[in-house]
């Protein structure tokens, strides 16, 4: 029987379940990469019995699977004359619709199956925008906080020294994540630029905009997980105005999530970050937030100092507050079960992902039940990436776009890819609230046809 022949005999279900079942046996111990491949898998049976030759082609055998994997070590001295040795990634998943892009991600809790899981969300999330990107994550288990800029420096400079033999403006094209601004990208940058002898500006994403960076780039992801919450809200007629918002998180997504949804009317009560989190009924005052965390690189207790409003609270989770709306924006199954039946008793009536699967596969399936509106990540928090391809645009043209330009084009990017998104769960499930399946089918359906038009590579 030839492999065709078995693939017509294999129906949907048993094609996702056998392939659930090999990726755990290749991939063991890699939890979180497991349950993005589970959460794609789950949605796909109506389009792959609506589409056979998808199965036939063993797109999703493929999809699964990276086509390059590099790890390598990070030698580099600190300031006590100390040698340091970090381990490096970058996984390169899939090129079929543009080059691999996709972020850098410096923390000490990244591993293999961390950029695994990440870069393959980005498969889908870089998809629905539409732009032609292909995905790819990278990063290293280097903490930088606590570090000296010049610490800093040679990590960067000896990480990129590695990398750039596996980068390129046509090839591919970091950026920012966790623990990776601007100033780690400009040293990287820099050193890209003295080992290649060339200003290619398009090799790197969320450089300074003195330097070929693209505005509203910093603000991106977070303004674009609004934008994307505004829309799901206005599908029932709802808007931000007097909504009671909570965010997770204190970073740059957080940040300026809080920003962008005070601009349009609601109030933001709470934020957080490791060590516990700030309640303020009077809304977050973005600016001394911004003063804490962007410029002293302080504790949110800080912000309690000098906040009379607020109070920082140790224990519990801004999940547990009375509200609206919830943005988790900080990392990985951070708003689980128990935080999910809390924020539904309270009467949440939209959550948009920010960062990438925040929310357990339990939580979400909670807020399906009960009716609350839902954003996954793949789509909600794709604002970051569609900016990036934007600065990629103006790196090709040596252009550079106005602050109102860009954010314009930001903002139609994430209402097309709201509206495509809510268009494919109607076609395929019935129900256009199925975000959740709407992300996966419309981001898998993009790449599918690309790769099968480009034949078994």
């Amino acid at each position: 029987m030839t492999i065709v022949d078995t693939c017509v005999k294999t129906t949907p279900s048993t094609y996702v379940a056998d392939l659930a079942e090999t990726v755990r046996r290749r991939s063991p111990a890699e939890a979180v990469f497991h349950q993005a491949v589970d959460e794609v898998l789950a949605n796909l049976a109506p389009v792959l019995a609506r589409h056979p030759e998808y199965i036939h082609a063993r797109i999703l055998d493929r999809l699964v699977e990276p086509e390059r994997q590099i790890m390598f070590r990070v030698p580099w001295v600190d300031d006590a004359g100390i040698v340091q040795v970090n381990r490096g990634y970058r996984v390169e998943f899939n090129s079929a619709l543009g080059p691999f892009k996709g972020g850098l991600r410096f923390h000490p809790t990244v591993d293999l199956g961390v950029i695994r899981f990440l870069g393959f969300e980005q498969i889908f999330k870089n998809a629905l925008t539409g732009q032609g990107i292909g995905a790819g994550k990278g990063g290293s288990d280097f903490n930088p906080a606590g570090r000296s800029d010049a610490e800093i420096m040679r990590f960067c400079q000896s990480f990129i020294t590695e990398l750039h033999r596996h980068l390129g403006e046509h090839t591919d094209v970091p950026a920012g994540d966790i623990g990776v601004g601007v100033r780690e990208l400009g040293y990287m940058f820099g050193q890209y630029k003295r080992i290649v002898n060339r200003f290619e500006a398009g090799v790197l994403t969320g450089k300074g905009v003195g330097w070929a960076g693209s505005h509203t780039r910093t603000e991106a992801t977070g303004y674009g997980a609004i934008y994307f919450l505004r829309d799901m809200l206005a599908t029932r007629g709802w808007s931000l105005e007097g909504r009671r918002a909570v965010v997770s998180g204190s970073g740059n997504v957080a940040i300026y999530a809080i920003e962008k949804a005070q601009a349009l009317g609601a109030t933001v009560i709470a934020c957080s970050d490791s060590g516990g989190y700030i309640l303020d009924e009077a809304g977050i005052d973005v600016a001394l937030l911004k003063q804490v965390k962007e410029v002293r690189r302080a504790r949110l207790s800080e912000y309690a100092s000098g906040r009379p409003s607020a109070r920082y609270v140790t224990d519990g989770s801004v999940f547990d507050l009375p509200c609206d709306v919830a943005l988790p924006c900080a990392t990985q199954n951070e708003l689980e079960e128990q935080h999910a039946a809390e924020l539904i008793r309270n009467g949440v009536q939209a959550i948009a992902e920010g960062a990438n699967m925040p929310c357990t596969a339990g939580a979400a399936a909670l807020f399906r039940d009960a009716g609350v509106l839902f954003g996954p990540g793949k789509a909600a928090n794709a604002g970051g990436v569609a900016t990036s391809a934007l600065e990629m645009q103006q790196n090709a043209a040596r252009a550079s776009w106005s602050r109102e330009e860009t954010e314009a084009r930001l903002e139609s990017i994430m209402r097309q890819i709201h509206d495509h998104v809510r268009a494919t769960a109607a076609s395929y499930t019935g129900d256009p609230d199925n975000y959740v399946a709407g992300a996966s089918i419309g981001g898998f359906i993009r790449v599918a046809d690309a790769m099968l038009a480009q034949g078994i590579v």
